[in-house]
């Protein structure tokens, strides 16, 4: 099958499903092999036999679950003793089919939500996205290597000279080959794009001993041993024979797991050595991820001793100045607590400047032209807030300053917002406009409030409001006038880098 049709009757009329991020990568894992034995996503009998004892219900060693979860009303259609009701059609987020799900056990799992288990098979060819010539399944890797050690690095950050003279080191200790995986599932932990992160290590090739690089759709779980054990086992189906953590911690799947020592920088020759073998004097320690990211914001350079030119070029294009790059500053609070007006007070003094490009997304004006926002008898109340997030990190993406204003009573579709933001390479300031519900109440135009000092019925979602508990800044505007409102948020912006400083007052 190519194209994404779907090759019968059968799969199109199946109901269709585009999973989470973690998810898809999974499910990537899944079809590539990487996951051997496992063929599918884990069902109920596997699940708990996994959680009891580390084996799955048939005795099978695995290490952490691999588990799909779709909406209840979607999975009401599954029924796994139906051949006809049994098939779930799994699509990426742009809609294409990636895979089709033979379902064998559906459970629910938490407020509408249901677990899915079944064996997957691809749908399509998987021929798009970037960088898929480094897209390899482990067999074909397996293929490609030499006998012998393969010594297996997971760069899950770009590679500055410390870390090149670790990898040099053991390489060179092992007499391995090294094999370089690079996770492109999700921004990396300081936040660069997949694509940027593969830039990075692709730019630092030549500093390497012989290698070979793959793309691996590995995402992070909030569990970091259950994050180890299973990037050691996916390193293991790669072939990997001896895995050397950088910064991260790995353990099982038959590995070997080095114990690297710390290195610093000998000022006397230029060279890396074991930080006990250079006398204090003439030590330099490896910068930190805080540093080398306040350099970056910054646009100053990062410094040759500990980080190749071509590697640096690569990061600077990835991550400019603050004033060059995309921010997203999402303004949360009731109705009427005055989140539009500071936002347009804000917009119109950035384009009197004239430094950034402004977008500014009112939550009427998005409804009334892109019927992007809130909707009334919406079942699923927070897609407004992703809706406007993913309008906001779009007109993020390349360098502009997106003020955006919903409601979003939620924290975790603020959160939803966030994370689309930091995936399009931008950054994201949440102002939290605390004015209390009985004055917005009092200033309610819109007739959106139930009950004063209640809850807001915004746009038919009823939801109550649940503040943010770390905004980067929180103004209530009871106590603070507007002008003073604006000026807080220009003063933050301008002070953490974003802005000119001199245009704040």
């Amino acid at each position: 099958m190519t194209g994404g049709l779907l090759p019968n009757d059968v799969l199109r009329d199946a109901p269709v499903h585009t999973p989470s991020r973690r998810e898809l990568a999974d499910l990537e894992l899944l079809l590539a092999g990487a996951c051997a034995p496992l063929t599918g996503f884990l069902g109920r009998a596997d699940l708990t036999s996994q959680a009891r004892t580390g084996r799955l219900a048939d005795g099978t060693a695995w290490p952490v679950p691999v588990t799909l979860e779709v909406p209840a009303d979607l999975a009401g259609g599954l029924d796994p003793a139906d051949s006809a009701r049994r098939t779930l059609v799994l699509t990426d987020p742009g809609g294409a089919p990636v895979a089709m799900v033979e379902v064998t056990d559906v459970w629910p799992t938490r407020e509408g939500w249901c677990g899915v288990g079944g064996p997957v098979r691809r749908l399509g060819d998987a021929g798009h996205g970037p960088f898929r010539r480094l897209r390899k399944t482990p067999e074909e890797v397996r293929g490609l290597l030499p006998p012998g050690r393969v010594l297996g690095v997971i760069a899950d950050r770009p590679l500055h000279r410390p870390q090149l003279a670790q990898i040099a080191h053991a390489a060179r200790t092992l007499a391995a080959h090294l094999l370089v995986l690079i996770p492109i599932a999700e921004p990396t932990p300081d936040g660069l794009p997949p694509e940027a992160l593969v830039r990075c290590v692709l730019a630092a090739r030549d500093r390497m001993p012989p290698a070979t690089l793959v793309a691996v759709p590995l995402a992070r779980r909030t569990d970091e041993i259950r994050d180890a054990l299973l990037r050691s086992r996916v390193a293991a189906a790669y072939g990997v024979t001896h895995l050397l953590p950088l910064g991260q911690r790995y353990a099982g799947a038959g590995l070997r797991v080095l114990v690297p020592r710390e290195l610093a920088y000998d000022g006397r020759d230029g060279q890396w050595r074991w930080r006990e073998d250079i006398p204090p004097r003439n030590r330099r320690l490896p910068l930190s991820a805080e540093e080398i990211e306040e350099l970056l914001d910054m646009g100053a350079p990062l410094p040759e001793w500990h980080t190749p030119p071509a590697v640096a070029r690569e990061l600077s294009r990835a991550r400019p100045p603050r004033r060059q790059r995309g921010l997203v500053v999402f303004f949360t609070g009731l109705p009427g607590s005055g989140k539009s007006t500071i936002a347009r007070g804000v917009a119109d003094a950035l384009l009197e400047t004239g430094e950034r490009t402004v977008t500014l997304l009112d939550g009427d004006v998005l409804r009334r032209e892109l019927a992007v926002g809130p909707r009334a008898g919406d079942p699923d109340p927070g897609s407004g807030t992703r809706r406007i997030g993913w309008v906001a990190a779009e007109a993020a993406r390349h360098g502009g300053l997106v003020l955006s204003c919903p409601v979003a009573p939620r924290v975790a579709d603020r959160e939803v917002a966030r994370d689309l933001a930091r995936q399009a390479g931008a950054g994201f300031v949440l102002v939290y406009i605390s004015t209390p519900a009985e004055v917005c109440a009092q200033r309610d135009r819109e007739r959106v409030y139930v009950r004063p000092g209640d809850r807001a019925d915004v746009t038919g979602a009823d939801d109550v409001y649940e503040p943010p508990s770390d905004p980067d800044l929180s103004i209530d505007t009871s106590q603070v006038p507007v002008r003073s409102a604006i000026e807080a948020v220009l003063g933050y912006l301008g002070a953490e880098g974003w802005i000119d400083p001199r245009h704040t007052g």
